[in-house]
């Protein structure tokens, strides 16, 4: 693959060109969802992407969704770059689309609902805009940072977190933690264990999931970009928080939590920060 994704100098943009993003960005993943739909608990061929002994599952369903989308954002912004899971990082004027064809291929290959298409445009420090779409529900999240919704069955509603402001009180998902270090472990139960409850499974759709109100914490390890850009302006726009464990921008991947408010965040930073 090409480049890995980078920090660059952010791109201006005005309030219109954000809402021509994001309507652009809606309409691409729905087009992508069409296209993945017909392969969900089908008889899929998967492939590993790992040749050390792990995996990392690929499926045409992942691949045909990336040339969906990629050739939307060509045909209409050819001058904007693109970097995708499946088909590496194409340079353009600073601003790029990021997309994730299925964030959750496990949860896919297996039949199961959590997993969905995500598309973000990122202005060289942050994603502005946001697409969560799973097509077999058809619930379409998406976020600009300033405001969420979702939408489904032909409405729109604003999604909006929960007021959570205590650990104790909260609600916790990750997708899993097999792949965290043995410190990142111990760290993630030092939240794990204060909290109400915590949900095992979920991929992109905690993240929608907490935008809705229903979650107050989802904290994810080992994440690359075009995992997470996406969900960020969603749970900004809901009024949540999102950084990297250390508090620092998330844009990247790596380690990250997102927080219904920003005290219950202040709260599970400084747990995730314990020794």
């Amino acid at each position: 693959m090409p480049a890995r994704l980078e920090y660059t100098t952010p791109v201006d943009l005005s309030r219109a060109q954000r809402q021509e993003y994001l309507n652009f960005a809606k309409t691409a993943a729905r087009a992508a969802g069409k296209v993945i739909l017909p392969h969900f608990r089908s008889s899929l061929q998967v492939t590993n992407k790992l040749e050390n002994g792990g995996f990392d599952p690929v499926t045409v369903a992942d691949q045909a969704g990336e040339r969906a989308i990629r050739d939307a954002i060509e045909n209409t912004y050819p001058e904007h770059g693109i970097f995708g899971e499946e088909y590496g990082l194409s340079s353009g004027n600073g601003l790029t689309w990021v997309i994730d064809p299925i964030d959750g291929t496990r949860a896919f290959m297996t039949g199961m609902l959590h997993w969905g298409i995500l598309l973000a445009l990122f202005d060289g420090q942050q994603p502005v805009v946001g697409v969560m779409y799973q097509p077999y529900t058809d619930e379409l999240f998406c976020g600009d940072g300033e405001g969420a919704w979702l939408e489904r069955a032909g409405q729109s509603a604003p999604l909006r977190a929960s007021a959570c402001e205590q650990v104790a009180q909260a609600s916790l998902s990750t997708t899993g933690i097999d792949w965290l270090g043995t410190d990142e472990q111990k760290q993630f139960r030092n939240l794990s264990q204060q909290t109400k409850l915590t949900k095992f499974g979920g991929d992109c759709y905690l993240f929608g999931t907490l935008a809705m109100g229903a979650l107050d914490l989802g904290v994810e390890a080992g994440l690359k970009a075009y995992d997470i850009q996406a969900l960020i302006p969603i749970v900004r726009g809901a009024g949540g928080v999102i950084t990297a464990w250390d508090g620092g921008n998330p844009s990247l991947g790596g380690t990250v939590v997102a927080s219904a408010t920003q005290a219950l965040h202040d709260q599970a930073l400084s747990l995730l920060a314990a020794n």
